[in-house]
């Protein structure tokens, strides 16, 4: 399956029933599976037989759908989670620990923002921001000694912005750390992170992979390109024995699977935030069409787009797939095949003006949600990234005025004719 294209991985990756049994993924709605042999057990809780005995750390369903996404991305193995944020946490939880250091572009997602900023620090790891678009040298100033990876959107939520994913691939293994990219916007019908050098993958499954609002999950895949015996000394929790499971170490014992094994193992075990057989059963039917709603995705944002910028009542917009726009070239090489339907723009005018055009809005919904079959509007400094002041805001990357558009599967007439009538009926004053 791993040569066949995208399109095909999306409809038949992951499972492969065999004669008898079920065309569509089961459910295995159990939290245990049974076992006659006491030792049969006694092996899976060693790590030393394959198989499954609590859901909390596997269960079928699961692993049949992490599967598809390890596939569709071109990694060794994958981790359903339960959300996104859980996802980017134990991507970055996995090889860190309290006295370790990150670095981040400070381009990302608020939630995740906070995550690195806030949280992460309460439990003794530092996080450094970059802006993605500084010059090499600053953007190296920012790693330590106990640097231990390096983290980036391929399209920033909410700003925009296309993640030069080789460049920072670069820096971050002449530092000796992996690449972390959150490939959530792009998905891997657009985007392949691995291809350009980039280690993990994270993403918030909640958005186009299940595409129709119902189910929040996460994943985190491993491409097994990353050498943690090489550099020993920064990832012990890999490279030396861990004690809970009888002195093994990951990085001997499993190779390439060492990676996403340490993360089941040992972070599902103990912290949870498993992805329930349900969700990934909701995430599978999202997937089996993601390489069809991904076009159609970028065609309305793209027809949309164009008209923003051609409006005189808008004062700027960032969407990539515009010959005019800064990351248009990096969009070329990177997702030559479209983005994603997202569209940061803003309104000329004062943030009153912003809001009253998005309550005209008749046909698009104001939600927090982002990246699913309905087209919806946010301003993320009234919402989702309230907690920022207009400077830690700007700090973010993100403009005190930014709306965010995602755009979705209707057609792009009804939608462009519900924008014009907010428009008009937020009676923008042109300068």
């Amino acid at each position: 399956m791993g040569k066949n294209k995208p399109g095909t991985i999306c409809v038949q990756g992951g499972w492969q029933p065999k004669n008898g049994e079920p065309r569509q993924v089961p459910i295995y709605q159990s939290t245990t599976f049974k076992y006659d042999d006491s030792d049969q057990m006694a092996r899976l809780f060693d790590l030393k037989e394959s198989g499954y005995f609590y859901t909390r750390l596997a269960n079928p369903t699961n692993d049949a759908v992490a599967m598809k996404v390890a596939q569709l991305e071109g990694g060794v193995a994958a981790m359903l989670t339960s959300s996104g944020q859980a996802a980017n946490f134990f991507a970055v939880f996995n090889i860190c620990e309290a006295g370790d250091h990150i670095v981040s572009a400070n381009t990302i997602y608020g939630g995740t923002y906070n995550l690195f900023g806030v949280t992460l620090p309460k439990m003794g790891i530092e996080c450094t921001f970059v802006n993605p678009d500084a010059s090499d040298e600053e953007i190296k100033a920012a790693f330590r000694p106990n640097t231990k990876c390096l983290f980036g959107e391929t399209i920033s939520n909410p700003g925009g912005n296309v993640f030069d994913i080789e460049r920072f691939a670069n820096i971050a293994h002449a530092h000796g750390v992996p690449l972390i990219v959150d490939n959530t916007f792009a998905t891997p019908v657009n985007c392949r992170p691995f291809e350009w050098g980039a280690d993990i993958v994270t993403h918030s499954t909640t958005k186009y992979m299940d595409g129709h609002g119902t189910a929040v999950g996460g994943c985190i895949v491993d491409s097994g390109n990353f050498d943690w015996m090489a550099h020993a000394d920064k990832f012990p929790g890999l490279c030396t024995p861990d004690e809970s499971y009888h002195g093994l170490t990951y990085a001997t014992a499993f190779g390439k699977m060492a990676y996403i094994t340490k993360a089941t193992a040992q972070l599902m075990r103990d912290l949870g935030s498993i992805q329930s057989p349900q969700n990934a059963f909701l995430l599978n039917m999202g997937l089996e069409s993601l390489h069809v709603r991904m076009q159609r995705h970028c065609e309305n944002a793209q027809r949309i787009a164009e008209f923003l910028h051609d409006d005189p009542r808008v004062g700027w917009i960032n969407f990539a797939g515009l010959p005019d726009n800064k990351y248009y070239p990096l969009a070329q090489k990177y997702l030559p095949h479209g983005g994603c339907g997202v569209i940061a723009f803003g309104l000329k005018g004062s943030r009153e003006e912003a809001i009253r055009f998005m309550d005209s809005l008749k046909l698009i919904s104001i939600v927090t949600h982002v990246a699913d079959a309905k087209t919806c509007v946010l301003h993320p400094a009234s919402h989702t990234h309230r907690q920022l002041s207009d400077e830690q805001l700007r700090e973010a990357g993100i403009a005190p005025d930014l709306i965010r558009l995602s755009v979705g599967l209707e057609d792009a007439d009804d939608l462009l004719a519900d924008i014009r009538q907010a428009l008009d009926a937020a009676d923008i004053k042109q300068a």
